[in-house]
């Protein structure tokens, strides 16, 4: 029996020593909030960001785990601006909430509402917002700005820590925006197709000169698709075009055969690969500057 209690204590210490190292838990809609979030809480605190890898946040659907999952976390931080469809549809605790876009609302850019589907996603309409936000880093640092805000506010990460960390993840974020305007100065003129509508704040911030289309991100373009391209190409002179994913060979090859630089710009909702946020902004700019600047008279 003092065998058997004492196996017990063990058990019960162990247990409670696994608590005591918990660390409290951030939820993000998106992997810009998933960066800020990690890049300011440090080692403090585990940072979730549920949505698979091949799966577009904007149009998530979690399983009923995922949203317990979210549900208990400390602090859930939120895009704004339409993004992610599911929050409207599901119960969150408002204390633990945060919107980290409330402060740059008057800079939203109102889009057309657009009702179309993705892939098994089914129907859904565009919000009337452009919901891509970071793609603007001026406006991605003052939404890092409210994650700081909110991690300290909770208690999460001593107020110290936090501001010392916003000041360096602000200050790559200037910086980003400033290699960004250089890289893409004095190509306003030249005109821009992308796949998908996600580049307007991009466009906005550094006088760019964007169309959309509404193809499925990394699919392969059907002959419609390929023809109106054809057709808005022709209207706009554009001999750019920007993929949010990478689509097969096929249709790198037919956009080609049309006369267009073919360039993929994620627009980061999602991380790309082992490269953190602001590598792979500058690795995207980089490829579209490139293809810019190929252009007759450039």
């Amino acid at each position: 029996m003092k065998r058997f209690a004492l196996g017990m204590a063990v058990a019960v210490l162990a247990a409670t020593t696994g608590l005591a190292q918990d660390r409290p838990q951030i939820a993000t809609v998106n992997y810009p909030l998933q960066y800020f979030a990690e890049q300011l809480a440090g080692d403090a605190a585990d940072v979730l960001f549920p949505v698979p890898e091949d799966v577009d946040p904007s149009f998530w659907r979690p399983t009923i785990s995922d949203i317990s999952t979210i549900q208990g976390a400390d602090l859930i931080l939120l895009n704004g601006a339409g993004f992610a469809t599911w929050i409207d549809r599901v119960s969150l605790p408002r204390s633990r909430v945060v919107n980290t876009s409330v402060a740059i609302e008057d800079q939203f850019i109102v889009t057309k509402s657009i009702t179309h589907s993705h892939g098994d996603g089914g129907e859904h309409s565009h919000e009337g917002l452009a919901a891509y936000t970071w793609l603007d880093p001026t406006l991605a640092s003052a939404q890092a700005e409210a994650v700081a805000t909110a991690i300290a506010g909770k208690g999460l990460v001593p107020v110290e820590d936090v501001a010392e960390r916003l000041i360096a993840l602000q200050a790559d974020l200037a910086a980003l925006d400033a290699r960004t305007a250089e890289a893409l100065a004095d190509v306003g003129d030249v005109a821009i197709i992308a796949t998908h509508p996600r580049y307007q704040y991009l466009a906005r911030r550094y006088d760019l000169n964007i169309t959309s289309l509404e193809w499925e991100a990394g699919a392969m373009p059907s002959d419609a698709e390929l023809a109106e391209l054809a057709d808005e190409a022709a209207q706009t002179g554009a001999t750019v075009l920007i993929w949010e994913d990478t689509p097969p060979d096929a249709g790198f090859d037919a956009v080609t055969d049309l006369g267009l630089r073919n360039v993929v710009f994620s627009p980061l909702a999602t991380a790309n690969g082992d490269a953190d946020f602001i590598a792979s902004f500058d690795a995207y700019v980089t490829a579209l500057s490139d293809a810019l600047q190929a252009q007759p008279g450039n």
